[in-house]
């Protein structure tokens, strides 16, 4: 029974411990390419980068496709800059909606 239970426990500790962490980068520092390779390959990465404003430091979640994103939100394409475009495709998760239902 205890072989069992410590079993458990460690499986538990297994699939919850990767699940929690999520890799931050900036993405002025990598070219578009390697933040989309970063992105198919992590499945979901957090993006830092300035405002084009120049206010605050933006961030957000880019995700590799829908299955990242909550049951009731979709892949939605967005853009990021980088250090060679300044408009990276990436997707991140949006909720959907009775009026936007994707």
């Amino acid at each position: 029974m205890r072989t069992i239970a410590a079993a458990l426990v460690l499986m538990t500790i297994t699939v919850a411990g990767p699940a929690s962490a999520i890799s931050r980068y900036d993405s002025l520092g990598k070219t578009c390419a390697s933040v989309q390779q970063l992105i198919a390959a992590e499945r979901a990465v957090i993006l830092r980068y300035p405002s084009s404003r120049g206010g605050p430091v933006l961030y957000d979640r880019y995700v590799a496709g829908r299955g990242q994103c909550g049951i009731s939100d979709y892949a939605s394409r967005a853009y990021v800059p980088t250090r060679d475009n300044p408009l990276c495709p990436v997707y991140n998760c949006k909720p959907s909606s009775i009026f936007n239902p994707h």
